[in-house]
């Protein structure tokens, strides 16, 4: 069911706040093979639901969203749960507030009823790095989720709940939507407040959401977006539904990823899904973009280093996991963060300390912070000529599960195509495009200059309308 399939049922009387949330309960449960949630947040979900109720009962305004049941990821702080991001130096952390995308959720009446499955600490492309265990693609259980957001997907895809919240560093929300057929949304930097997500890197850490219609995501958006006083970086009015929508006339298809190190299959969906945009009305042609094959290095080194500076604080002292039988400051440093961390948890560690130490912070980190600045450059050059940029959103549809587990160099060619925008900080939605002959979802990637989220989702739609005539 859609957003407003469930606000229309509430409002004749057909479902009640509570039976939409005991509705996706059940489903959470009937899918739990999936793994994509990590907990439930049921008696608070239950008991807001019936408040909500009440309101609707008295006619008062219970908001613009008022019974409709979603899912954060677990990296989100949020009541009724554990926040573990999927770790187990958070194991038994309880959140002593909640995040601003949340809370703003919440006042428009929605009701989160779990926590999803995640790459410990959002380090990932699978969801194979959960220190409890890996969540399997919507469509084929042999498959990967996609990561780090791997969860929400899932729990999508399946119709648990029709929206669920996600994080994107790199790809982490896009990625997965491709991988599972649904819409995945990564906003402006700074459109969504950060405040109460777990940092992994914020330089590039964006809110975003997964849907399974366009005009879905776009009200979650518009409800999540705005300036918070928590966190500094966050924009004003950039889903402002008051606000002029860009109008898109001419799309550049980046021709560096339209070759011989994307899957076939990938090429033929994205290609068809160009046919569509030109049906659509629209001007597209092919745009050369060399610097973005090295978008994958920058962000590797650029990352890292955030993630080394941003996990810092999990020493077993302050809050987390600490280790037994400890006798030294040293060892319980050591040890803590040696058995709450995954191995991918480290891997970034060890790389993010490595480029920001002496002698090779010039060599790796000021060299890569200076190649995104010429990134930034070329994207913006590009959006002089263009209104939207295309690409494949993942090389690949899925692959099998444990596929890429020895080998996280072949993991990070993943996110080949869904760096760059996180790197620029540019506004970037995966859309459904079709599917695989083995029925695999394939994903396109629409890229917009910064603040033209809006005219993403209307490129989106009128695509979406056209495809559904023919």
């Amino acid at each position: 069911m859609t957003i407003n399939d469930i606000l229309s049922s509430i409002e004749a009387g057909k479902m009640t706040a509570r039976q939409a949330v005991e509705a996706a309960l059940k489903k959470a449960d009937e899918t739990s093979e999936y793994a994509a949630l990590l907990s439930l947040t049921s008696e608070r979900a239950l008991n807001r639901a019936d408040e909500i109720d009440a309101k609707l009962e008295k006619g008062e305004d219970a908001g613009r969203l008022a019974g409709v049941p979603f899912v954060a990821k677990d990296n989100f702080l949020a009541f009724g749960a554990p926040t573990t991001a999927a770790s187990k130096m958070l194991e038994n952390f309880k959140a002593p507030l909640q995040a601003t995308a949340v809370e703003k959720l919440e006042q428009a009446g929605a009701i989160c009823i779990g926590k999803a499955n995640l790459d410990a600490f959002a380090h990932g492309g699978s969801t194979e790095n959960s220190a409890f265990g890996p969540t399997s693609n919507a469509h084929d259980k042999t498959r990967v989720a996609g990561g780090s957001s791997g969860g929400s997907a899932v729990a999508t895809a399946l119709d648990v709940v029709p929206f669920t919240l996600g994080s994107d560093t790199g790809g982490s929300i896009r990625q997965p939507a491709s991988f599972n057929g649904v819409i995945g949304v990564k906003p402006t930097y700074g459109t969504v407040s950060r405040y109460g997500v777990v940092a992994m890197a914020s330089s590039t850490d964006t809110v975003g959401c997964f849907a399974k219609s366009v005009d879905d995501a776009e009200l979650v958006m518009e409800i999540m977006s705005g300036r918070d006083d928590k966190d500094m970086t966050t924009l004003g009015d950039v889903m402002d539904s008051a606000k002029a929508v860009k109008p898109v006339k001419k799309i550049g298809v980046i021709s560096d990823f339209m070759n011989g190190d994307v899957d076939n299959e990938v090429l033929k969906i994205t290609e068809a899904y160009v046919e569509k945009m030109k049906a659509a009305g629209y001007e597209v042609e092919p745009v050369s973009m060399p610097i973005i094959k090295h978008s994958l290095a920058m962000y590797y080194i650029i990352v890292p280093a955030e993630v080394s500076s941003n996990l810092a604080r999990y020493d077993g002292v302050r809050y987390g996991h600490r280790a037994e039988g400890i006798k030294t400051l040293a060892e319980l440093y050591g040890k803590s963060r040696d058995e709450g961390f995954v191995t991918e948890n480290k891997r970034r560690i060890m790389i993010g300390s490595y480029v920001l130490s002496s002698g090779y912070f010039d060599a790796y980190y000021m060299k890569a912070q200076k190649a995104r600045t010429k990134l930034i450059d070329k994207y913006k050059q590009l959006f002089e000529s263009y209104d939207l940029l295309v690409s494949p959103t993942a090389p690949t549809p899925a692959f099998k599960l444990g596929a890429t587990g020895d080998d996280p160099v072949q993991m990070y060619l993943a996110d080949a195509m869904v760096v760059g925008p996180s790197l620029a900080g540019l506004p970037a939605i995966s859309v459904p495009a079709g599917d695989t002959p083995d029925g695999l979802p394939v994903g396109v990637q629409l890229i917009g200059w910064r603040e033209t989220d809006r005219s993403l989702f209307a490129v989106a739609r009128k695509v979406e309308e056209v495809a559904n005539d023919n």
